[in-house]
């Protein structure tokens, strides 16, 4: 038999999706284990329930961070191997023609946060990486400290709509809103962008007219509890490759893609 994998896992929340990945590991249906929860919400549920299982946990609040940053920016003391520079060249979340300030503020209070996050990380090795409800954008000095091999990813997240539809902190929401017959919900790797990353499954559900938001979330929901254990269970056998695919618009332009090759 195969060795299992280790995985750490990041929430901000309740750990749903934390709990059925859990509950998989414990049944078998994901060959691996999971060595820490870490969070950057003190009061998130999912800190507690990992307590009462005996699995290692951690926090990193973010927002006092973030407050203490913007209250004294030169004050801030910024990890050794952080490049401001570099992060910049390589970052999708912001547009050319967002106010450069608002993004280096940005930044930097993110890469104190992040140093933070990893610093807690290094006493529990880890193969995959599971953003289950981590409702932080991460930076590109973080994926860069985790994703050491460009063609092996190993931070995956899970959104809650049909990407590329929807990106952002409200997919259900926003589903909802805009009239959709069909919702659903994304396993994909993380790369530089918001929900941007290479999508390894996609599980789909109808909408009727009678939907509230609240039904459509329970819906998506049940198959993000059983999407997820699947994806995590496809890297654990080693079947997702990346692969760089070059497709042609309709303008003529040609584009190069990350995809994921299951094999």
């Amino acid at each position: 038999m195969a060795k299992k994998i280790r995985i750490g896992v990041l929430i901000s929340g309740s750990g749903t999706n934390l709990q059925a990945i859990s509950d998989s590991c414990d049944s078998g249906k994901i060959n691996g284990d999971i060595t820490f929860v870490g969070s950057d919400n003190p009061g998130a549920l999912g800190i507690e329930r990992s307590k009462k299982r005996g699995i290692a946990t951690f926090v990193v609040d973010y927002r006092p961070i973030i407050q203490s940053c913007k209250k004294d920016p030169n004050k801030v003391s910024l990890p050794d191997d952080f490049d401001l520079d570099d992060v910049l060249s390589k970052q999708n979340l912001f547009s050319s023609n967002a106010p450069p300030e608002k993004v280096r503020s940005f930044f930097t209070t993110r890469a104190v946060a992040e140093a933070k996050l990893i610093d807690k990380m290094k006493p529990y090795p880890f193969d995959l990486l599971v953003l289950a409800g981590f409702m932080r954008n991460l930076t590109p000095y973080f994926i860069d400290r985790i994703n050491t091999d460009p063609s092996n990813p190993r931070i995956m997240n899970i959104h809650p709509a049909l990407l590329p539809s929807f990106p952002g902190v409200d997919g259900y929401g926003d589903t909802f809103r805009y009239g959709c017959k069909i919702g659903g919900c994304t396993i994909h790797f993380i790369d530089y962008g918001e929900d941007s990353g290479p999508i390894i499954g996609q599980r789909a559900f109808r909408i009727t007219g009678d939907d509230t938001l609240e039904r459509i979330k329970e819906k998506g929901l049940k198959l993000e509890w059983e999407l997820y254990p699947e994806c995590i269970e496809l890297f654990a056998r080693g079947r997702l490759k990346i692969v760089r695919m070059s497709y042609e618009l309709e303008n003529g332009k040609k584009i190069e893609k990350n995809v994921v090759k299951i094999l």
